[in-house]
């Protein structure tokens, strides 16, 4: 009984693995899509600081203004 239990698990996490190889793949081809129209590496970035002041919440203010205070003086 394991070894069938050990089995479908396998099957299934290949399954699984096989479909997240697909998604990257399908996102890399959406990047390379839109390549002409906005660099990737800054769709990327604007992602990411997208997430993270949603994760930031009410917290976005200060962030701003220590931004602003920042911007200019780091090479």
């Amino acid at each position: 009984m394991v070894s069938d239990d050990l089995r479908d698990f396998l099957n299934r996490y290949l399954a699984i693995e096989n479909q997240m190889e697909l998604l990257k793949e399908d996102r890399k081809n959406l990047f390379d899509d839109y390549k002409e129209k906005v660099k990737p590496s800054v769709i990327r970035e604007a992602i990411r600081q997208a997430r993270l002041r949603t994760k930031m919440g009410d917290d976005v203010a200060e962030l701003d203004n220590l931004v602003a205070q920042l911007d200019g003086k780091l090479n």
